[in-house]
């Protein structure tokens, strides 16, 4: 199976959304995307901005020819 940019941006990956003390913002990344970071001034642009981040991390990694980790799943006890 051919793997499109429209599953790999299916997947659950983990989204980290984090102030920027220093600057101000938040910086959100996605820690299984190795370098797909960006900021944003509110909550929503910094998630909106992640969204975009990871279509563009994700069509250069496939253009490059370089495998895309899948996210690892999360199993929660309780």
């Amino acid at each position: 199976m051919m793997k499109t940019l429209d599953y790999y941006m299916s997947l659950p990956y983990k989204l980290e959304i984090i102030p920027d003390s220093a600057e101000g913002g938040y910086v959100a990344s996605w820690p299984e995307l190795h370098g797909c970071i960006t900021v944003g001034g509110t909550l929503e642009s910094a998630t909106a901005n992640a969204e975009d981040a990871k279509r563009e991390w994700i069509q250069a990694t496939m253009e490059d020819g370089i495998e895309i980790p899948e996210p690892v799943p999360s199993f929660f006890i309780v």
